[in-house]
């Protein structure tokens, strides 16, 4: 069945027809005009109320379809989730970075509601996957302290921000366990004065300006002017000297769990969640950071850039899984050349999948043409075969890790 999908125009979107969001909607949809200077941020696939899919031949919400077609979910996701599609299936094109964030567990999900229902609007977790589409740039959990020392060496700017006992605890550190070292730093970064952050920013910037290529390269000089060019004064621009910088090529993935800070900075990717809308925030925005469950929450824990890649495995020639450790939703990329048919694999859950190149032709009982931006919902245990009319057909596959 295939699925109209709704369209976030936020505004840290890739404008027009620069955004691959934009580009998917109007070859799946030839009557949709796309505005050369409106941002078409995200696409979301799914049965979230803030943007829910429209089964196009029925004229019916997905949401409701399930309800009345609870085959469609299959038993043993039934069983877990109740009726419902657990996951949110999104295409995200970033032309201005998001807030530096995290999510909570789903134990803290339900206390953060239960005490904040305003702010933290469901008692669910939200952990993603995101699988760039073309080269992507994201911040992605704390690096190695012994980077994080390396820069504060060099950064004299934020010697005068953060707290002498906090920078001598990180400078002076040299084994052992190193969370409680990036707590208290990051905690004393986070807490500092707005105007102080902003006057230290507006003086790091004046410097770096001024320095020779090869200094500029060292402290990340391009990241650091687009942060500040987006959001001036911001505690967040300082982020990527205690975050990893990640350089996404397009097929790789981050699985982002509960509690590991991050930021998409720019690029296009897949992502897939558990079907949730929390988000504690650290900076890049002008929304509400709440501080202290911050601080308390985040996994302080140092990691390398290759410890954050999150790579699949194959399951076939034509196919590849993401499974990360949640039961909410894994990812499979389908790839299936001209002149072959490709039956998919028969899963005991719904499915949602978007094609993201090619034409052709795609059966489950009755047979539809698909092309880049078509997006089709699968009832739990069944098959679609795909066949290209083009070079190639390639979509991504949402599934309930079950």
């Amino acid at each position: 069945m295939e699925l109209q999908c709704k369209v976030q125009n936020y505004d840290w979107g890739k404008l027009g027809h620069e955004s691959k969001v934009a580009k998917l909607l109007s070859s799946g949809d030839t009557n949709a005009l796309i505005d050369t200077d409106k941002p078409y941020a995200e696409l979301w696939m799914g049965t979230h109320p803030n943007g829910p899919s429209l089964i196009i031949e029925r004229n019916i919400l997905l949401s409701e379809y399930i309800k009345d077609n609870v085959d469609a979910i299959g038993p043993l996701v039934q069983k877990r989730f109740g009726v419902s599609v657990p996951f949110l299936l999104k295409v995200l094109s970033i032309k201005k970075a998001l807030s530096i964030q995290a999510h909570p567990n789903k134990e803290h999900a339900e206390q953060l509601h239960a005490l904040s229902p305003e702010m933290y609007k469901d008692p669910n977790h939200k952990p993603e996957l995101a699988i760039a589409l073309t080269p992507f740039e994201a911040l992605c959990g704390f690096r190695p302290i012994y980077e994080i020392k390396e820069f504060l060496s060099k950064l004299p700017e934020l010697h005068e921000i953060l707290s002498k006992e906090s920078l001598d605890s990180i400078l002076t550190y040299e084994e052992g366990d190193s969370t409680l070292v990036l707590k208290k730093v990051f905690d004393s970064l986070m807490s500092c004065d707005k105007a102080i952050v902003a006057k230290s920013l507006e003086k790091y910037i004046k410097r770096l300006t001024s320095a020779d290529e090869s200094i500029k390269s060292a402290l990340l000089f391009n990241t650091l002017q687009k942060l500040y060019s987006e959001f001036p004064g911001d505690v967040g621009c300082y982020a990527p000297y205690f975050m990893n910088l990640m350089h996404l090529r397009p097929g790789q993935a981050i699985f982002l769990k509960p509690n590991l800070p991050h930021a998409y900075l720019s690029g296009d990717c897949i992502e897939c969640m558990a079907c949730s809308d929390n988000v504690v925030r650290a900076g890049l925005t002008p929304k509400h950071i709440d501080l202290p469950t911050l601080i308390n929450m985040l996994d302080y824990t140092s990691y390398t850039p290759e410890e954050m890649l999150f790579n699949p495995n194959m399951e076939d020639e034509n196919s590849c899984i993401w499974r990360p450790p949640v039961p909410d939703f894994a990812v499979v990329k389908i790839k299936v050349l001209n002149g072959d048919a490709y039956n998919t694999i028969i899963r005991p859950s719904p499915s949602i999948i978007i094609f993201i190149s090619g034409e052709g032709e795609a059966c489950d009982t009755e047979p539809v043409r698909v092309r880049a931006g078509t997006v089709l919902f699968l009832k739990a245990s069944r098959q679609l075969t795909i066949t290209p009319a083009t070079e190639h057909l390639e979509a991504y596959q949402a599934i309930c890790n079950v």
